[in-house]
């Protein structure tokens, strides 16, 4: 039995110390926005944050998270109140068809929560282990410069603040 903190929840589960993080999230707890990409680390569609720092749950076992918390897409807001990241997605059509997004949304959500006003070659940075097939990245940088234009860092609590 291994309890993980995820998204401010402890949750017991039966499974191996090295499963990976991803199929834990996916398969038991049924936290479907991290995405199985390429299984190797090389995508970033299975980003999740583990005490606020982006990981690729598809190579982290579950037995390296310890009693750090786990943060998903789902941590961030709703379909009727989604985040602000998960807004400005919206608002600038940065979604094709979808893969990449939640990965992008929490390597995003990581920066923004450290740095308020990051400059256009820090969030190319930090974007960059994150991949998007489909080509939409300059939408994608365009919603992170929108929230990251209003100079506030995006508090982690956020989805519980608006319960």
């Amino acid at each position: 039995m291994i309890n993980l903190n995820v998204n401010g929840q402890t949750q017991p589960l039966e499974v191996t110390p090295e499963t990976p993080l991803l199929y834990a999230l996916r398969d038991h707890l049924k936290l479907n926005g991290a995405k199985y990409g390429c299984g190797m680390g090389q995508c970033g569609a299975c980003t999740v944050l583990v005490d606020g720092r982006p990981v690729f749950s598809c190579l982290f076992p579950v037995s390296s998270v310890g009693t750090r918390e786990v943060r998903t897409l789902e941590s961030l807001g709703t379909t009727e109140r989604p985040g602000p990241l998960q807004q400005a997605f919206i608002d600038h059509q940065a979604v094709q068809c979808g893969y990449c997004i939640a990965g992008m949304i929490m390597r995003a959500q990581a920066l923004l929560e450290q740095v308020a006003r990051p400059t256009e070659q820090q969030i190319r940075e930090h974007m960059a282990p994150n991949l998007c097939r489909c080509g939409t990245h300059k939408r994608i940088l365009a919603a992170i410069r929108q929230v990251a234009d209003k100079g506030q860092r995006l508090n982690a609590g956020a989805l519980k603040e608006r319960a």
